[in-house]
This record gives C-alpha cells, structure tokens and sequence, in this order.
C-alpha cells in the first residue's frame, strides 16, 4: 500500500493528546481585541477540544497522528 498523505493545513491547526483526541485553538483571537475583556481573551488563548462530529474528519486528514 502506498504511503497515506497528511493534509499539512489541517496538521498546522490541530494537535493530537497523549489520549488520541484532537485540541485546536479558538476563534475571534486574531484581531480587534481590544474591546474584549482580558478574561474573554485569556478565555480564547486556551486550547478546545475537537467536537465530537468533527473527529472523524480531522482523523481522517492526519491519518498518522
């Protein structure tokens, strides 16, 4: 069998736990911050866990992760 791909935008957005699930970062953190609220944004630095809909795609986009 040939060698499986990894899509590399997809292994650049997410990260794959010691447990095998999958962390990405949060939304609304790139620009205009500075109406937000410190907590809101220390709130948005941390990392979320994958949903459970979406593992199977992103599971499927790093197949060696």
């Amino acid at each position: 069998m040939p060698k499986l791909k990894t899509r590399k935008a997809a292994a650049k957005r997410f990260q794959a736990t010691g447990s095998g699930k999958f962390v990405r970062r949060r939304a609304f953190r790139s620009h205009l911050l500075d109406h937000k609220s410190p907590k809101r944004r220390r709130y948005l630095a941390t990392m979320a866990l994958v949903d459970d809909r979406d593992i199977r795609n992103v599971s499927a986009m790093l197949p060696y992760a």
